[in-house]
């Protein structure tokens, strides 16, 4: 135990730019995605919402995109995109979009027909509707879409190590390839930290937003 932990510390005594260096990629990597993810997931759910139609085929379609694998879409991406930061975030960006697209279309369905009725009985259009009732009403889940889908990403972009996108993943390969317990240890514990750290300043975002709820 004392000498893994010694192995720790000697890591980070030489390595420690490097390991900021793949910090920041991983970080950099999880934040593309995860706004990519929103951009396409969040109005593709509001099309769903508005074109009932859409609806099923669409959800569909990206829950097909969810049960694949993640290694499987990098690895095909490289076919498609070669290798680097960029491909990966456009790889990962799909696997993200699933659980921000369903939340955002299960909490804009979940909205009370009375509150938009009403709404528009105050003489709101349909489009002060959606921004001033609709959405506010839906952000409790939609946050939780985007929640689920910041884990996700994380993890997921550890993975990206493989095809040169670099982050805390090769941390975690190079610990796998010289048996290295401590390398593992570092690389796992640092993504862990990433996504709870994630999770956090959503939490706070979700109390900034909802500080009502707080009110005592």
């Amino acid at each position: 135990m004392w000498e893994m932990w010694n192995n720790i510390v000697v890591y980070f005594e030489n390595n420690m730019d490097a390991y900021f260096i793949m910090l920041q990629q991983h970080i950099n990597i999880s934040i593309r995605v995860l706004v990519i993810a929103m951009l396409i997931g969040i109005p593709t759910a509001i099309l769903c919402v508005v074109f009932k139609h859409l609806q099923k085929w669409m959800i569909g379609t990206f829950q097909v995109l969810r049960i694949i694998p993640s290694l499987a879409v990098l690895v095909l991406s490289i076919r498609f995109l070669g290798i680097g930061m960029g491909p990966a975030v456009i790889a990962l960006a799909f696997l993200a979009i699933p659980p921000i697209l369903m939340n955002t279309v299960a909490g804009l369905e979940e909205v009370p027909f009375f509150m938009l009725e009403t709404a528009k009985g105050m003489g709101m259009t349909s489009l002060q509707v959606w921004i001033k009732v609709r959405l506010p009403l839906a952000f409790p889940l939609i946050l939780a879409g985007i929640k689920t889908a910041m884990i996700e990403i994380v993890a997921s972009a550890t993975i990206a190590a493989l095809i040169g996108a670099g982050g805390l993943g090769q941390i975690i390969f190079q610990g796998l390839s010289v048996r290295r317990t401590e390398l593992l240890l570092i690389g796992g514990i640092s993504v862990a930290l990433v996504s709870l750290t994630a999770v956090f300043l959503l939490d706070m975002l979700d109390r900034f937003f909802q500080r009502y709820k707080y009110v005592q």
